[in-house]
């Protein structure tokens, strides 16, 4: 196991970012843009960037990827520069130990090894790594999903942290990294007039939704053995609830974040311990999208129509602490759908009485906080004194607009990663606890005990569900 003085500071060392899984759509996609937008701001001293696949490419292929991939964000400057003229590619299986050895021993200063694998293949290295010798102060990050189930997860920390502390890992979850999440901290904890109401006493419910209009776009391999409820709800949304859920923290820096996170997911569960009445999920049928026509999910190239995978899940857990017993939060996510929909919004109680005399029809005040892909915004809905008449109740709705990252969310994950800083990646903890969370749902589900519905690809998704027994019913 390695340890260094490091983490939580920039250190002035040189450093050396390996990519495992260079050649793939997520390094060029993604991680290669982030790094060039986060070298674009001038933060990153002394960063040498290596990259390693088993495909044959030589260093020239690799840099135009490289370069290719930085032009997508604009990068430009003299760190951009010179990561770009001393970057190399070495050619490696990385689950043999002999080519992983010689990969890592060609490398210089603090070392930072980016699995931008297959969870599969990730274990494998994983394993491969303990019988290497990790220089001192190496970091290990780590695409999520972190393992298959809550046992597979503990598994894997437990193998992981026989190379590395567990500070030194980062589990990356880039959701969570995106600027619209990060704004939720913003909202709870930098205005008095909210964070009072955020409890029990004066919340009704609160939605974590991400519907979205996208398809398979290519990814039917892996979707198809994983599906909403691990893809997006396990992997993303549990991580946005306990982030919106948790208590106050004295400061974002050191683990204070994912102590407070982690408290909420350890007191999560689905509601009722009642998987059958408190989840549904489905899948979409053929349809249009903005005038593209939709094939039904299970004609998709590469889907496996008997394995019933859900394009749609969502569930209503209880979090079981003092702020929020008895407050049901609705997690969901689907995709193919007509009208996207993605924001945490909070429903209030209504008013204890309204004056008599009063008119019109008020509407629950509601606090919405958008999330990645939905408009940048925040609002509020109010009820006030409508025109004409004083007398009667108008329903108006309140907006701002958060203003953009200065990162990209991989640009903040790679910061988070290379400067040492915890707060934006999971904890080993927090990994099993997702999957723990879901693991009543999973087998309800492939037991069959919940039917898998379908809605039309372009509406708002499945209808028909009112799950009984939740507060306010009947009032």
């Amino acid at each position: 196991m390695t340890s260094d003085s490091t983490t939580g500071a920039n250190s002035s060392r040189d450093q050396t970012l390996v990519i495992l899984g260079a050649s793939g759509d997520l390094t060029a996609r993604l991680l290669l843009p982030g790094l060039g937008a986060l070298l674009t701001t001038g933060g990153v001293d002394k960063l040498q960037l290596v990259g390693s696949a088993v495909e044959s490419w030589d260093d020239d292929r690799w840099r135009s990827q490289v370069t290719e991939s930085f032009a997508t964000v604009d990068a430009h400057g003299p760190q951009v520069e010179a990561v770009v003229a001393t970057t190399r590619y070495v050619t490696a299986d990385a689950t043999d130990e002999n080519d992983l050895r010689a990969l890592l021993d060609s490398c210089t200063g603090q070392l930072i090894i980016y699995f931008a694998l297959p969870p599969a293949v990730t274990e494998k290295v994983c394993r491969v790594l303990t019988g290497v010798d990790l220089p001192e102060g190496t970091r290990l990050a780590i695409e999520k999903p972190f393992g298959s189930d809550a046992e597979s997860a503990a598994a894997l920390n437990e193998l992981v942290t026989q190379l590395v502390p567990e500070d030194h890992v980062h589990r990356i979850d880039h959701f969570v990294a995106m600027s619209t999440v990060l704004n939720i901290l913003g909202v709870r904890f930098a205005n008095r007039m909210i964070e009072p109401l955020l409890n029990n006493q004066h919340v009704h419910s609160v939605d974590v939704v991400f519907d979205e209009s996208l398809t398979l776009e290519g990814r039917a391999a892996f979707y198809d053995g994983t599906g909403a409820l691990a893809d997006m709800i396990q992997s993303h949304l549990l991580e946005v609830l306990s982030l919106f859920a948790m208590e106050p923290v004295p400061s974002l820096h050191g683990d204070a974040v994912r102590d407070g996170k982690a408290q909420i997911l350890r007191a999560t569960r689905i509601w009722d311990d009642d998987p059958i009445t408190y989840s549904r999920r489905a899948r979409y049928t053929a349809g249009e999208i903005d005038g593209r026509q939709v094939p039904s999910f299970v004609d998709e190239k590469g889907i496996d129509g008997s394995r019933n995978t859900e394009t749609f899940a969502e569930l209503v857990l209880a979090v079981d602490t003092w702020r929020w017993s008895g407050v049901p939060f609705r997690v969901r996510s689907g995709k193919a759908l007509g009208s996207p929909r993605t924001e945490v919004t909070v429903t209030f109680k209504p008013p204890q009485q309204i004056p008599v005399g009063m008119t019109g029809s008020p509407q629950p005040n509601r606090l919405h906080i958008g999330i990645p892909l939905g408009a940048n915004t925040f609002g509020l809905d109010v009820n006030i004194s409508g025109p004409g008449d004083s007398f009667e109740i108008d329903p108006v709705s309140l907006a701002g607009e958060f203003g953009a990252g200065m990162l990209p969310p991989y640009g903040q994950v790679l910061r988070g990663v290379i400067e040492g800083i915890p707060p934006l990646s999971v904890r080993g903890d927090m990994a099993v606890q997702c999957w723990r969370i879901i693991e009543p749902v999973r087998e309800a589900w492939r037991e069959n005990r919940v039917p898998i519905g379908e809605y039309a690809a372009g509406s708002t998704g499945p209808t028909g569900w009112a799950p009984t027994g939740l507060p306010g019913q009947g009032e």
